[in-house]
């Protein structure tokens, strides 16, 4: 009987949600807006200087040639070598005029010793372009330069090499994806909990005005119902989310690989090794949601039913959304800095648990007994909150009026 119960709530939330237009325009306008966000500038870009992509080199020093037409090709450009003559500017200005070619650049002695040139082109091109061929021509220089002296230029020119050895075995073993990673995750799991848990108090609240729960409480008990909304919200937060990561994927492998084509300059300083997460690390994510969205599903159903208007559900969300502000607060400094006592303890204390936790694993190590009791105290208090929402839901949704007080919310939670 309860699961009957359980089941139809569940399934009337769903199907009332995912049925509606704004779910529809929501999940479809997301992947949307990352298009045009990343991938239209690029296109334009590279529609607007495709005409510009042929360049010609003159190289008067002999020896730039090679280092250059490499990193040059790279990003994006289409390179033509001119032998250096007295007519070849003149030659090279008429060729540019007829549209052979987007201009020249010529490399002379005084790229050598302070790594400048000149770019000839009829129309400016990007600043984006402008940066990769300058810093083109300036490492084609300090390579040469480096390597007369007997120097590794392409270790060199790379950044050189930094190697951690971590003096405790704190965190072995763990990957250590880029700064973005953490940080973006940690913001994400913020909203969708926020928007999911905020659903789940307006359903709430739609059903207490509208006095349709007076019927609906008849036929099953007041908590079948809040279980049914939580997990019917959960459902549709997975189908929503489900589908901007299909989209996110099918994105990444079937457009990443002609941007990258398209403009490499705009692109080749990401390494998406580095930057998309495992498999491991999404399940955690997945894990630190779920528990997060329970947690915060179950207080934000108390508050609904213990409000009778959307202005005293406003202001009494205010504590809840605090509880979700202040990890957000303190998710740059425990990212940085993941092992020290205060990251430690703030990751650990449940409520801040999912976004604390998640931002001190992708940005660093974690010990494995600590992630294993993090999900131990959020599995405790999704039960803890499931207990005490669970009363105070019974007692509150049927009744109206004046927002109950501390002491009788206490008094509910005695009763129920």
């Amino acid at each position: 009987m309860m699961w009957r119960n359980v089941r139809a709530v569940v399934r009337r939330e769903y199907l009332q949600r995912v049925r509606s237009k704004w779910f529809v325009i929501s999940t479809v306008a997301a992947p949307l807006f990352m298009v045009g966000l990343f991938v239209l500038p690029i296109y334009f870009a590279e529609s607007s200087e495709r005409a510009e992509r042929e360049v010609a080199v003159v190289d008067a020093t002999g020896v730039l040639y090679d280092r250059l037409a490499a990193d040059l090709e790279e990003g994006g450009w289409r390179v033509q070598r001119v032998e250096w003559s007295s007519t070849a500017q003149v030659e090279l200005e008429r060729r540019a005029e007829l549209g052979e070619i987007g201009g020249f650049v010529i490399l002379d002695e005084r790229t050598l010793s302070a790594g400048e040139a000149t770019f000839y082109s009829l129309s400016r091109p990007s600043s984006l372009r402008r940066l990769t061929m300058r810093s083109a021509i300036a490492r084609a220089a300090m390579a040469h330069a480096l390597e007369e002296r007997g120097v590794d230029a392409a270790s060199m020119l790379r950044g050189g090499d930094l190697r951690v050895e971590l003096l405790s075995d704190a965190g072995t073993g763990t990957e250590d994806p880029r700064f973005i990673v953490a940080y973006a995750g940690a913001f994400f799991l913020y909203m969708v909990i926020l928007i999911y848990a905020v659903a789940v108090m307006r359903a709430t609240l739609e059903e207490k005005t509208s006095r349709i729960v007076e019927v609906v409480i008849s036929s099953m008990q007041p908590w079948h119902l809040m279980l049914g909304k939580i997990v019917g919200v959960a459902g549709v937060s997975f189908t929503q989310m489900g589908v901007w990561l299909v989209s996110g994927v099918l994105l990444t492998t079937l457009g990443l690989p002609s941007l990258i084509a398209a403009q490499p300059d705009a692109l080749q300083l990401v390494d998406l090794a580095d930057v998309l997460p495992g498999a491991g690390l999404l399940t955690l994510f997945l894990g630190f949601f779920v528990f997060g969205f329970f947690m915060y599903s179950g207080l934000y159903a108390a508050v609904g039913a213990m409000c009778s208007t959307e202005e005293e559900a406003q202001q009494a969300q205010f504590p809840l959304v605090m509880l979700l502000v202040v990890p957000i607060i303190f998710v740059l400094p425990v990212i940085e800095s993941p092992n020290t006592p205060m990251a430690t303890g703030l990751s650990l204390f449940p409520l801040f648990t999912p976004i604390l936790m998640w931002g001190r694993i992708a940005g660093g190590g974690v010990p494995a007994w600590q992630i294993a009791l993090s999900f131990v105290l959020m599995a405790a208090s999704v039960l803890a909150i499931a207990w005490v929402a669970g009363r105070i839901y019974k007692t509150g949704i049927l009744m109206t009026g004046k927002r109950p007080t501390l002491p009788e919310l206490w008094r509910w939670v005695r009763e129920a």
